[in-house]
């Protein structure tokens, strides 16, 4: 049974029990006022009635009889059984009527006084009975009998039954199909709730919402928490299947550029063997100078390709470390010591273009939390980039401070590139174009460079125009600020 029947069937069960003890009780109220009244009529009746008998017992007629008040409704019957002369004695109105009540014998009347109700030719009728006593004796001599006709009584009752049950039976009918309508569209978005949780479980399109204006109830709230959840997992299935694909870009990039090392590596060692056989017929015939010459060669290519082998190595550490969510140690670093040292050993690096530093005394007494060794790499990373893409023209290494952040700018007057590409330039193995695919590296040092920025929580800003050249400047939060002049 559905959640909307089983509330249908508690709230009309819970109707149904309220109208039955509320008919019951409103019934039960009319029954006892209604009988208690007739009840009251027939005490006082008897009570004017039930001297007069005694009064003719006392004077020793030869028969009982009774007096009937003047104030007795037509409705109001009396019947008398004199036990002692077997009489039955009635009034005119009764006895008009061509009726008699039923009386118990004389041996069971002491036993049957009181109220009940009888029927007679299908009439009801509201009976009092009660036995009257020789005074000196106590023996039983007759027993006086009043009824009053409780037709419309009953009728009323039974109109007032009636009223009650069909109107009961109404309202459970109206209320059940009522409440089964209120139900089914109360609880029509826990469907698209299900439905949701469906797509959910056979992998479907997870970017669907669940539609509701309705009120912020329970319900409203549940399809606030499900489009919620719907959005997290939505996003999370979108990382991952980001991540799957870069994975797999990764591994797959990776394993071209191990290639070519590689491929280099063995190619050479196949020379040196051939070379340096011991066999005399597989080995070229050379002198031995172009013999030397051809071995240093393969030697200086081997030794070239290894360590483009190990920066590819360790450049893939660093990012896997990266994808781990493991960082670096980080403390207060002088930021001016730091970029003094790189500035100077950066000097020292293969180049072709003028290497041009700024005046870092701006950096006096300005802090960075940070790690010497990382900033160290991630500043490197730009500069021998610069190097790289400047075949002429000059590469300029400076500071700037701007508020409560200090930038390091390294501007070259190189290639460049286009505007376009700059968005994916952090991606790993990315190479811009061409023109510049054609120099040494693996596309990994970007990647890491942008890595240890968002770990010492900065930003790389990037300014770019083909053939014009290229600047990067890393913005980093200070730890304390300058100190005034």
């Amino acid at each position: 049974m559905s959640i909307r029947l089983r509330l249908t069937a508690w709230y009309t069960a819970i109707l149904a029990v309220t109208l039955i003890v509320f008919g019951s009780a409103v019934y039960g109220v009319v029954h006892f006022n209604t009988y208690n009244s007739v009840r009251e009529r027939l005490a006082q009746q008897y009570n004017k009635i039930e001297p007069t008998v005694v009064l003719n017992w006392n004077r020793r007629s030869n028969y009982l009889s009774f007096e009937v008040p003047s104030d007795l409704t037509s409705q109001t019957f009396v019947q008398m059984i004199d036990y002692v002369h077997n009489k039955l004695s009635v009034s005119e109105n009764l006895g008009a009527l061509n009726i008699k009540f039923p009386y118990p014998d004389y041996n069971h009347a002491p036993k049957q006084q009181g109220f009940k109700t009888v029927y007679i030719q299908g009439n009801p009728f509201y009976l009092y009975q009660g036995i009257i006593t020789e005074s000196n004796t106590g023996q039983v001599v007759a027993m006086l009998q009043l009824a009053i006709y409780t037709g419309h009584e009953v009728e009323l009752l039974t109109l007032l039954r009636n009223i009650l049950v069909i109107s009961a039976t109404i309202m459970i009918i109206v209320a059940s199909s009522l409440g089964l309508f209120l139900a089914r569209k109360s609880m029509s978005p826990i469907g698209n709730v299900i439905e949701a949780a469906s797509q959910i479980q056979n992998g479907q399109d997870l970017s669907v919402r669940i539609d509701y204006d309705g009120p912020q109830d329970e319900v409203g709230q549940l399809i606030d928490t499900v489009n919620s959840m719907l959005g997290r997992m939505e996003g999370f299935y979108k990382n991952l299947e980001e991540s799957y694909a870069t994975q797999r870009r990764f591994v797959s990039d990776a394993s071209h550029e191990l290639r070519t090392p590689l491929t280099t590596i063995r190619g050479n060692v196949d020379l040196l063997e051939k070379m340096w056989s011991d066999d005399e017929g597989d080995r070229p015939k050379l002198d031995e100078a172009t013999l030397k010459q051809m071995t240093r060669e393969a030697i200086s290519d081997i030794a070239d390709e290894s360590k483009r082998m190990s920066r590819l190595v360790g450049d893939m550490l660093s990012l896997a470390r990266a994808d781990t969510g493991r960082t670096f140690d980080k403390q207060p670093i002088p930021l001016e010591i730091l970029v003094e040292e790189v500035a100077r050993r950066a000097q020292f690096l293969p180049r072709q273009a003028e290497w041009i530093t700024g005046d870092f005394s701006i950096l006096n007494g300005v802090y960075v939390n940070g790690n010497k060794d990382y900033m160290q790499q991630m500043l490197f990373i730009f500069i021998e980039n610069a190097f790289k893409y400047t075949p002429e023209g000059q590469v300029t290494f400076d500071a700037l401070l701007y508020e409560d952040q200090v930038g390091i700018r390294i501007a070259d007057t190189g290639i460049g590139m286009d505007k376009d590409e700059v968005p994916y330039i952090f991606d790993r193995f990315y190479r811009a174009d061409q023109s510049r695919g054609m120099t040494e590296g693996i596309g990994l040092g970007l990647s890491i460079a942008k890595w240890i920025i968002d770990e010492l929580n900065g930003s790389v800003e990037v300014v770019t125009r083909q053939g014009e050249g290229t600047t990067f400047i890393i913005w980093l939060p200070v730890v304390f600020p300058v100190p005034l002049e």
